[in-house]
């Protein structure tokens, strides 16, 4: 598990939610994401990397090689800032940071290619996903990560449904001597939260293993990644969120690095009609998900499940 990844992979994911809100649109006052001309609801990639990020720090628990880069805000203020992450490479590569200050040239690139090598082995998110790390004094670089995930888009137009809220507490005297009795009930502070009724989703990902060689992602990565996908909702509940699963992962494989055919080829073999104008899913059940047959010659598929994940099945031949 310790090879770099060596070929090109594809992939179609599948996830729900009910009554909950999957990524809320700060521009819209958090309305669930929604395609104005389709009415399709749609997650982000950030979205969903973040989901990712938490499973894997659940997930892996402090094991070497896999700390996160981009913390979530809750994380200690240490672990937060970029800047200084990107300082203390050049600590743990060993590197003179008042004569890197001072460098210039190839000499100043070379000494700034051992941090990013080093930030690179030390945070499972950048050697993944990639980073800029060119922010402040200490300049890493830029990296591209071998995993990418496009925006997920749901299969039939959604109808955010709104629902009116209270909160009966207070936080301060003044609010509590503003709150009067009305009609046997004691006033509150109003709001809004919007859910969508139900939706099913699907997106898009990619493996570049010409990128991996890069960032030395390797095929234990590639596990804990797919690992990462099948738990994420698990450590992303809240109440905000509803009910949301991952409903499937389609995974097709190349034997060589450059693949044998184009990734929109295979994701046209997953086929997940909608269910049309006018339809209102309200379970998974509702549609159908079938998998089309005459893979090119040199392509797998595998629809991992969470036993399959825990085998190990990388590569799979």
């Amino acid at each position: 598990m310790s090879q770099v990844v060596d070929r090109r992979y594809d992939f179609v994911f599948l996830f729900d939610v009910q009554d909950g809100n999957p990524n809320g649109d700060p521009d819209a006052g958090n309305l669930p994401r929604i395609d104005p001309q389709t009415n399709q609801g749609f997650v982000t990639d950030v979205c969903i990397k973040r989901k990712v990020r938490n499973a894997v720090a659940a997930i892996s628990q402090g094991k070497p090689g896999c700390d996160l880069f981009f913390q979530t805000q809750d994380a200690v203020y240490e672990k937060r800032i970029l800047n200084n992450l990107m300082e203390q490479a050049f600590d743990g590569a060993g590197i003179d940071k008042k004569a890197f200050k001072e460098s210039k040239g190839k000499e100043k690139s070379a000494e700034a290619e051992k941090a990013k090598k080093w930030l690179l082995q030390q945070y499972y998110d950048i050697r993944t996903f990639g980073a800029v790390l060119s922010t402040g004094d200490f300049n890493c670089g830029q990296v591209r990560g071998p995993a990418q995930i496009t925006f997920a888009r749901s299969l039939d137009a959604i109808v955010p449904a709104e629902s009116a809220i209270t909160r009966k507490s207070v936080t301060t005297v003044e609010d509590a001597e503003k709150q009067t009795k009305k009609d046997g009930f004691l006033t509150g502070t109003f709001g809004r939260k919007h859910t969508v009724p139900y939706a099913l989703y699907r997106g898009h990902g990619f493996i570049n293993p010409l990128l991996a060689r890069d960032t030395g992602f390797t095929y234990g990565d590639l596990a804990l990644f797919f690992q990462a996908m099948q738990r994420m909702f698990d450590f992303d509940r809240s109440a905000s969120r509803g009910l949301m699963a991952l409903r499937g992962l389609h995974v097709f494989q190349h034997s060589s690095a450059l693949g044998e055919a184009p990734a929109h080829v295979l994701f046209d073999k997953i086929q997940t009609p909608p269910l049309g104008d006018g339809a209102a899913p309200r379970r998974f059940a509702d549609y159908s998900v079938a998998v089309g047959g005459g893979l090119p010659t040199g392509v797998s598929h595998r629809e991992l499940s969470a036993a399959d994940i825990a085998a190990g099945y990388f590569p799979w031949a």
